[in-house]
């Protein structure tokens, strides 16, 4: 058995697809209504849009949805240079922390999921 993919049910698709596609660099891999799978072929991530009713409260700006299961981890080169242009683009972003061989920091993406940026 191997993951293939993690969906974030988002409220607006074209938002969120602009966010990782377009401010973290996520390749789209295929798009359908309704649908974005971006990443690569042996680790995406799909976008699945849903009607508002059923997202529960969402803010503007969004607050950090603390109490999800899940967080998308994305591996960059220089985590530190990630995360002062990603602060430059006003993406909300946490303090950068190291240990030994390990940088890694949080943000928040437009609906307040919470993902990471990581050396590893």
């Amino acid at each position: 058995m191997q993951l293939s993919q993690v969906v974030l049910f988002v409220v607006d698709l074209p938002r969120m697809q602009a966010f990782y596609a377009d401010l973290l660099g996520m390749p789209v891999l295929s798009t359908e209504p309704g649908f974005v799978r971006l990443g690569s072929p042996g680790a995406a991530l799909a976008l699945h849009a849903i009607p508002a009713e059923y997202a529960g409260a969402m803010t503007e700006p969004a607050t950090a949805r603390e109490d999800t299961a899940i967080k998308p981890c994305f591996r960059v080169d220089d985590v530190s240079a990630e995360h002062t242009r990603l602060v430059g683009l006003g993406v909300p972003m946490r303090p950068l922390h190291q240990h030994d061989a390990l940088a890694y920091c949080d943000g928040i993406d437009p609906e307040g999921n919470v993902f990471q940026l990581s050396s590893r």
